[in-house]
């Protein structure tokens, strides 16, 4: 895998097993300077990624399928969180970051 000097891309994958309307939280930190763009993307089994939450400043708090993430400078932090998981919502989830001055990004992954 190559990546842009002063980039590192962490991959992570866990295999996390919930009953339905357990609450969920996927936990994403990120260390960088400056305010990157933030996503989440989600790949469910046989389809390609798609993207589930972007935040570009912040503070700014994202929603979609009952999906959750504020974008937290004080913590560098931008945490997925499902107050009720379904069947449905099995997949695997990726944490991006893209930086706007030198267009690279970084991310890393969590299967639920």
């Amino acid at each position: 895998m190559s990546s842009s000097p002063g980039l590192v891309t962490v991959i992570l994958l866990m295999l996390v097993t919930l009953s339905e309307g357990t609450s969920v939280t996927i936990n994403c930190t990120y260390s960088t300077t400056g305010y990157p763009i933030l996503f989440w993307y989600v790949q469910y089994p046989g389809e390609g990624p798609q993207l589930l939450l972007k935040a570009t400043k912040a503070n700014e708090k994202g929603s979609h399928k009952g999906f959750e993430a504020t974008y937290n400078t004080e913590t560098t932090s931008f945490h997925l969180e499902k107050a009720s998981a379904q069947e449905s919502d099995s997949a695997v989830y990726y944490c991006a970051l893209g930086d706007t001055v030198t267009e690279t990004a970084g991310g890393a992954e969590h299967k639920l």
